[in-house]
């Protein structure tokens, strides 16, 4: 089997490749233009040797596999890879199996003696296997395209995004310049009034897509930067036709809709919490993989980096905002690898801190005023907690009834002396199905399963006050002025 039987993708890939950098839908503000797939190597940014040492290390991990195969595990067009696959097969590190049909992509690739022995070297100095990483000079200029600094929310768009909650005009007109800047955010106030749930429709709000890299690769460093857990896939509409007369022959849809090393996701939600440390912030290095991860802020770049529980870290306030001094206002940050090198990545997020402390008793004025923005979270009124009610009801299929609702602030409110929360109606809604499954009934806000929900719900101890209501840092007949 010779190299001759390989056919030409220059065309197929110029072409997809000058479609995938129009805008998917030039009518969508939010939508953003797709890294065009590469043609050469030159494009990739990448060296030939490190496409070489990716493919060795590729098919040791996962045996002997076709061509097309190994294009789609390592996100690059076959005839790139090619180019190496001919080279190792001419130093006697790759060996052809057999073929699935023509062309050079249908190839089944196995590694010989020596490629075995040569991708056992390269894994005691990395053991990174997967897509091909992108340059961190090619992610940087994306990261800048699909700036959230070039997101705005009006009014009206404030208002729709955020109609799923129940929250007071005053407060989305607060929030509304403060999404437009793409700066940070300190949402303070009582526990269980939803400043997580506020930094997750924000995050909503920016809407469209963004592309990031499964990888990147920074002076011949690996650095994975996709992460499961907060980069969630937006499908891709091919307009594929099932009467297609071509199938999934290779030669037709080799073609990816944008380079492949890119994966088009959601803007990202990054929570972290009183968990948070500041070596955390640093490249996570792993000796027994020895592979870098990012850390969490740089994975949410595009998108809301929230720092949850603000002030209960086992780090100093003080220290953490110290370390965030340079980030926010250069909008980069700097990174190192564990032999001392240290460079420059961007950051470009929105970073949200949420706490229910008070946040003097957190830093001084100083402190707060490189914060832009600072909203107080306020406890849902009489009005707002009825509706917040209704909606959890009907998303169970339970009747509402405000006069149940009578009975929840005179038996528990007033009695325990507790105040409202607005997380209180979906705790209790639920807790009222789950007695009436334990009791074998259909829920309601009957007496009976309404009582027996607030019992185990509510901590039944008289006079206690903030204790009892979940409050926090402040009694349950104060809240704190607004900066």
């Amino acid at each position: 089997m010779d190299h001759d039987a390989t056919y030409d993708e220059s065309d197929v890939g110029l072409s997809a490749a000058m479609a995938a950098a129009m805008p998917a839908d030039p009518d969508d503000p939010f939508e953003q233009a797709a890294p065009p797939i590469p043609i050469t190597i030159a494009d990739t940014g990448l060296s030939p040797s490190l496409i070489e040492d990716l493919v060795l290390k590729m098919m040791y991990d996962r045996g002997a596999m076709p061509g097309q195969v190994l294009r789609d595990s390592i996100k690059l067009p076959f005839a790139i890879i090619d180019e190496q696959l001919v080279d190792l097969q001419q130093k006697r590190f790759v060996e052809v199996r057999g073929t699935t049909g023509q062309s050079r992509a249908t190839y089944i690739f196995d590694l010989t003696t020596a490629g075995r022995e040569r991708a056992r070297e390269l894994f005691a100095t990395n053991g990174y296997v997967g897509p091909a990483p992108v340059p961190l000079d090619n992610y940087s200029a994306w990261v800048e395209s699909q700036t959230i600094q070039g997101i705005h929310v009006t009014a009206g768009g404030i208002r729709a995004g955020f109609s799923h909650l129940v929250y007071p005009e005053h407060f989305l007109d607060q929030l509304g310049p403060a999404i437009n800047s793409g700066l940070s955010l300190f949402l303070y106030g009582h526990s269980g009034n939803g400043k997580t749930t506020i930094a997750e429709a924000i995050a909503g709000m920016l809407g469209g897509a963004v592309y990031l890299p499964y990888a990147l690769e920074v002076s011949g460093q690996i650095v994975v930067l996709f992460d499961p857990v907060y980069h969630h896939h937006v499908e891709e509409d091919t307009n594929a036709d099932d009467d297609d007369p071509f199938g999934d022959h290779p030669l037709f849809h080799d073609a990816q809709p944008h380079d492949a090393r890119y994966a088009r996701i959601k803007r990202p939600v990054v929570f972290v919490g009183g968990e948070l440390q500041l070596e955390q912030l640093d490249l996570q290095y792993d000796p027994d993989s020895r592979i870098y991860q990012a850390p969490s802020h740089v994975k949410a770049n595009g998108g809301v980096f929230i720092i949850d529980d603000f002030g209960r870290q086992h780090v100093r306030p003080r220290d953490l905002l110290n370390r965030w001094m340079v980030p926010l206002e250069k909008r980069v940050d700097f990174l190192a690898f564990k032999n001392g090198y240290k460079f420059p990545i961007p950051f470009d997020c929105m970073l949200i801190f949420a706490t229910n402390l008070n946040p003097l008793e957190l830093v001084d004025e100083a402190f707060l005023r490189r914060i832009r923005y600072k909203i107080l979270v306020e406890s849902p009124n009489r009005d707002q907690y009825d509706e917040i009610f209704r909606r959890c009801c009907d998303s169970n299929d339970i009747v509402f009834d405000r006069s149940k609702v009578d009975l929840i602030y005179d038996g528990f409110y007033q009695r325990l002396q507790m105040a409202p929360r607005g997380c209180h109606p979906r705790d209790v809604v639920d807790t009222v199905c789950n007695v009436a499954k334990y009791l074998g009934v259909a829920p309601s806000l009957s007496d009976e399963l309404l009582t027996e929900a607030c019992k185990t719900y509510f901590l039944d101890m008289p006079g206690v006050g903030s204790i009892a209501s979940g409050a926090g840092a402040w009694s349950a007949e104060e809240d704190p002025d607004s900066p």
